[in-house]
């Protein structure tokens, strides 16, 4: 009727099946069995967007693929979902929708007329219209936090790898921060990481320049004492080292390839601004490469995680997520390493547990002042060091040159009475004790346990006294790319190279074989075996033997094997 603004029958009946399409996809049920249909058969379908297709080359894997839902790796569903938002590639996410539509219709449909037609329809139009897209929504969300939540574990391991590569040592070390055209910066450093000297010079720019940069060099190694050099493995990396490699003077000193990621984001940061007011970017990123060798983990802390290079799509996963993990992984590392707090930098300190950045800077501050501190029980005269905060940090903070030996361990200050009572029993000096594993091993650790102190920490005690401040990370070991070999183009399907593993993923790992492009092993070429998670055969750093399997030289890809050597 004009009153309820129906002009006629057919506007009553379209009417009438809207009403019913609101009504089914507000329907619990029904959503319960959609909901249960994504689960079973749920596909990730993926096409090129309309008129996209020369611009989504990068995307070409998933210009029409399709997998079940509950297969479909945390790598694929990131990458996939990117090409989306780039406009690149239309993603759908559905189970089969006959199937679906059939089981909804045994709900709904209770015979066979006119008005079960009207009713179909009605239920077509809902899941179409409103059903479908509602549970896609849905499954998206989730699809997306699995990912991301695979995403960040991967890149926290990497990360926590990364932080956790043997360093080389405190060692005067020459830095070269490589380039053709720009030079190579050249820094030198002593082994407390200071900055002595910085010039650059142009070993690719000719005969006279590259006399003049060897000349250089030698006076350098001489002058400085070098016992170490370290090349970033960017632009340049290893045609600089060929060139260092012919020195005679450096003939006799490790010359070891450094990865540079991330450097550059240091260089231009304000903690490198503040540490090198006076100095441009290249010495920064230069003095950076340097400290890297010494020390990755006293470095890396300086530097944003998602800039170091490592892991899968983490610019597009949960940031805060991600940032929670990351704060954990650094923290996790820098307290199992320990911290030497008389050269510590505020960055690395801040770290700590129970120190901030506000009490580590309060503690370089009071060092600047008076001087290195003999003891752990200083750190109390550092201002807003309470009784609380010593607690959690002490443990993790070491005084290398400390006159009382516990200072120069992880064992906590709390526990400092039980190792004393140890060396009382035995009869013999604290000192003595620390050194001596014989009289460690007459410890009956059960004399020691009480309400608050119990065997596990009895235990992490002596494990302590047995290496006392020892690093724990693995001792520093040189690795040596193929001879001859700097492109990609030289490379030859069948060749067997010494690589370096630099990133893993949950689908393989990246490796370098020192050609400026990383290569890929993937997963299912790590092992002759069954492989879940890359980690279980690889480490980040680590050496390894690749046989080149195939070439792309157009898209700059490089497949690799390890089981294939």
């Amino acid at each position: 009727s004009d009153e309820l603004g129906v002009s006629d029958h057919q506007a009553a009946l379209q009417g009438a099946c809207d009403i019913l399409s609101e009504q089914f996809s507000e329907d619990l049920q029904l959503r319960s069995v959609v909901r249960q249909q994504f689960n079973r058969s749920g596909m990730l379908i993926s096409k090129v967007a309309r008129g996209k297709k020369d611009q989504a080359e990068k995307y070409r894997d998933y210009l029409d693929w399709s997998e079940p839902l509950t297969k479909a790796p945390s790598h694929r569903i990131l990458a996939i979902f990117r090409g989306e938002n780039e406009g690149l590639l239309s993603v759908k996410l559905e189970p089969n929708p006959e199937e679906v539509m059939e089981m909804l219709a045994r709900r709904v449909i209770k015979g066979r007329n006119r008005c079960a037609d009207y009713v179909t329809q009605a239920l077509e139009d809902s899941y179409k219209r409103l059903l479908q897209p509602s549970i896609e929504t849905e499954f998206r969300q989730g699809l997306k936090e699995r990912a991301d939540r695979e995403a960040v574990r991967v890149f926290a391991e990497n990360v926590k790898q990364l932080l956790l590569e043997s360093p080389l040592g405190q060692k005067n070390v020459l830095a070269i921060d490589p380039g053709f055209r720009t030079g190579c910066k050249v820094v030198c450093l002593n082994r407390q990481g200071d900055l002595l000297h910085n010039e650059t010079i142009y070993p690719h720019s000719g005969h006279r320049e590259a006399l003049e940069a060897e000349n250089k060099i030698e006076h350098k190694i001489q002058a400085y004492k070098i016992e170490a050099i370290a090349i970033g493995n960017g632009t340049a990396g290893r045609e600089t080292e060929a060139f260092v490699k012919k020195i005679r003077a450096a003939r006799d000193l490790p010359i070891i390839m450094v990865n540079e990621s991330g450097a550059s984001v240091y260089s231009a940061s304000a903690v490198a601004r503040e540490e090198f007011p006076d100095y441009d970017v290249t010495v920064r990123g230069a003095v950076s490469i340097g400290r890297r060798l010494m020390d990755p983990l006293a470095e890396l802390v300086k530097i944003d995680p998602k800039s170091i290079g490592v892991g899968q799509y983490q610019h597009d996963v949960n940031q805060a997520m991600l940032q929670d993990a990351l704060q954990q992984v650094v923290s996790s590392a820098v307290n199992a390493v320990g911290v030497e707090v008389n050269t510590a930098s505020k960055q690395l300190l801040s770290c700590v547990s129970g120190l901030g950045p506000a009490l580590a800077e309060n503690i370089v501050r009071h060092r600047k002042e008076n001087g290195p501190f003999k003891s752990r029980k200083e750190l109390k005269k550092v201002p807003r060091m309470g009784e609380k905060t010593f607690e959690q940090c002490a443990g993790f903070l070491r005084i290398r040159e400390a006159e009382y030996p516990l200072d120069r361990s992880a064992v906590h200050p709390e526990s400092y009475t039980i190792v004393e009572k140890m060396a009382k029993d035995l009869g013999c000096s604290l000192a003595e004790l620390v050194s001596n594993k014989a009289l460690q091993k007459q410890i009956d650790l059960n004399k020691y346990t009480s309400a608050t102190v119990g065997l596990p920490t009895l235990k992490d005690i002596l494990d302590e006294l047995d290496k006392p401040g020892r690093d724990p990370r693995a001792q520093f070991q040189m690795v040596q790319f193929a001879g001859g070999i700097n492109d990609m183009q030289q490379l030859a399907v069948g060749m067997v190279l010494t690589g370096i593993v630099t990133n893993i993923t949950s689908f393989g790992c990246f490796v370098d074989v020192g050609v400026h492009q990383d290569g890929l092993v993937h997963i299912s070429e790590l092992a002759n075996r069954f492989v879940k998670d890359p980690n279980e055969v690889v480490k980040l750093r680590q050496a390894v033997q690749v046989k080149v399997i195939d070439l792309d030289l157009a898209r700059k890809r490089i497949q690799l094997s390890i089981k294939q050597v």
